[in-house]
């Protein structure tokens, strides 16, 4: 409201001053109107017309504000004081990234605490007995840290002991598993043996030609044929004693024979009848004997002889599983002081090496440089009595001939950035030295950053040094240039010309003297020059400080508002139609 309303003032006044020029009569419109307007009526005794009164007191003001009109005239169309110009020009524009960073090794070898943390006399880790200075230049093989081994080599001890009585078991479950085995195979050799014997019995009883059935039948009717015989052997004397006896009872009738006689022959009688019976009997006997064997002994001893068969095959397999079972067992027993040796044996190896680890040599060769812990908070000082923990970072061994940087690149110009890309390094100790160079690796993530770090993403880039280096040390400040493109014949301007407000982009170029506001169209860009591709011609001529332009603006303004405020404020005078344009450097 401030700005129109001071510009709608000068343009009054610029209005007023010219009414003078309007009002003579050779300027004088042709309307009837304005020529009633500005007609001036010298009859006495006539009012004067109140359109008289306003041009009256419209002149009045205009020779009042001619001054401060003036003084504000002059703030307008002056060049700002002290701009630097620069020749637009056609030529190569390199497409370089340049970002800072800190020289480290490419081969940079940490030394870590990898002795076991041994607690004794509740106090944990393991002191530093010896340590080599911060520094030193060393080989592969220099003794760098000694650490404490008492501890160590007290459990080392230990374990020693412990490992021969873990080999002493396991020999002698080596011993029972032998042994089991040899009673396995003689257990299953006495199965299999009662088995084979039952089957040739069996085969044995059921051979119709030879077998013991066969054989114990014949037996018995050969007995039977043998009784038979001796049956009609003793019926035929039976016969023969009885004719013998009716022969002698006849003569004993006659008187041929005697009472002697007689009575022995009745007696032989006797003798062969009684002979005959027990052969009857003994012949009923064997066919008894017979018929049991067929029907009742043969199948008994069938059974007998299957069952048994089958018992010692039950038994044979039954040895079998237990065989197996202690087989098993033993072999379990086995393995578990196998297990337990070897784990023995393997913590006994441990403690050797962890009792070789606490003394640290130099993998290769370097210098010497201790760890600093990254907190400030909790700082691990190395040295000489201090305690370490397990994996702690001790001291690093870098390789000062390979060197490289390790850089963060802004999140607007990573997409250009790619492993293999050329670069040149310069240090800030050695200013007058450059060195090959080239991008190993970009992060795909960006820098987490600390609590304090700002919002700006950046994201870590290596960058290795390709050729061997000397007297450069880690930690150097380094400034690396990464070549990413060229761009042959275009026209560029420094990129302190470029004047950028939110979506808009431009630059100040001189004509006639004065700064105009020029819009540009940019392309890419290093840290020094960037590429125009529309708003600039080659031989123009562009303001390289147009911050100047903005303080020359506001000292301007600050003046036009101390001489506004000495104007009369006039808000019933209508604004001019033609008014100065203000430059274009507003």
């Amino acid at each position: 409201m401030h700005a129109s309303r001071n510009v709608m003032i000068i343009k009054s006044q610029q209005q007023t001053t010219q009414s003078p020029l309007n009002t003579s009569e050779t300027q004088r419109p042709a309307n009837s109107e304005h020529m009633d307007f500005l007609e001036y009526d010298e009859r006495p005794g006539r009012r004067i017309p109140w359109k008289w009164l306003f041009v009256a007191f419209v002149l009045v003001v205009a020779v009042g504000l001619a001054g401060p009109l003036n003084r504000l005239r002059s703030h307008f169309g002056k060049p700002p004081q002290d701009l630097v110009l620069f020749t637009v020009e056609r030529d190569d524009l390199p497409i370089v990234v340049t970002e800072r960073g800190n020289l480290e090794s490419q081969i940079n070898i940490e030394i870590l605490c990898e002795v076991d943390e041994i607690r004794t006399s509740g106090h944990s880790g393991t002191a530093i007995v010896w340590l080599i200075p911060n520094g030193t230049s060393v080989k592969a093989g220099d003794l760098l840290i000694e650490l404490d081994s008492a501890p160590h080599q007290e459990r080392l001890d230990q374990q020693i002991l412990e490992t021969d009585r873990t080999r002493a078991n396991q020999i002698q479950a080596q011993a029972k598993h032998e042994n089991q085995i040899t009673q396995n195979e003689t257990s299953l050799a006495d199965a299999e043996l009662d088995v084979r014997l039952a089957e040739l019995e069996v085969e044995m009883f059921t051979d119709e030609e030879s077998g013991t059935r066969r054989l114990e039948v014949d037996a018995i009717e050969r007995l039977i044929d043998d009784v038979n015989n001796e049956i009609r052997s003793a019926q035929a004397n039976l016969m023969l004693r009885e004719n013998e006896k009716r022969g002698i009872e006849t003569l004993f009738k006659l008187g041929y024979a005697g009472k002697g006689e007689l009575d022995r022959i009745s007696y032989d009688f006797l003798r062969a009848e009684n002979e005959f019976a027990t052969r009857v009997n003994r012949l009923k006997t064997q066919m008894a004997t017979l018929s049991k064997l067929q029907n009742y002994d043969l199948n008994m001893q069938s059974l007998k002889l299957h069952g048994r068969l089958e018992t010692t095959r039950r038994r044979l397999e039954q040895v079998q599983r237990n065989n197996e079972a202690l087989t098993a067992q033993s072999q379990a027993a086995l393995d578990a002081a196998n297990q337990a040796l070897a784990k023995e044996e393997e913590r006994l190896e441990r403690y050797k090496d962890q009792l070789e680890k606490c003394r640290i040599y130099a993998p290769q060769d370097g210098m010497v440089a201790y760890a600093v812990s990254a907190s400030r908070w909790n700082r691990e000082e190395i040295r000489e009595g201090a305690t370490v923990r397990q994996r702690q970072h001790l001291l690093s061994l870098p390789n000062l001939n390979q060197m490289q940087v390790k850089t963060a690149v802004h999140e607007s110009v990573v997409d250009q950035i790619e492993p293999g890309l050329s670069a040149t390094v310069r240090l800030d100790a050695f200013a007058d030295r450059v060195y090959r160079a080239s991008v190993r690796s970009v992060a795909v993530l960006p820098d987490p950053g600390g609590f304090l770090s700002s919002d700006t993403k950046v994201y870590e880039t290596v960058v290795t040094i390709d050729e061997e280096v000397q007297q450069l040390k880690p930690g150097m400040t380094a400034v690396v240039e990464i070549h990413v493109d060229r761009l042959e014949d275009v026209i560029s301007i420094p990129v302190q010309a470029i004047v950028q407000v939110q979506n808009q982009t431009w630059c100040y170029v001189e004509q006639q003297g004065l700064p105009v506001r020029r819009p540009l169209r940019l392309g890419r860009s290093n840290d020094k020059f960037v590429h125009i591709v529309e708003g600039l011609e080659e031989g123009e001529r562009v303001v390289l400080n147009p911050m100047a332009i903005f303080d020359e603006t506001r000292q301007r303004d600050e003046r036009i508002d101390a001489d506004m405020d000495d104007l009369p404020v006039a808000d019933d005078v209508a604004p001019a139609a033609d008014v100065p344009a203000l430059p274009a450097a507003e």
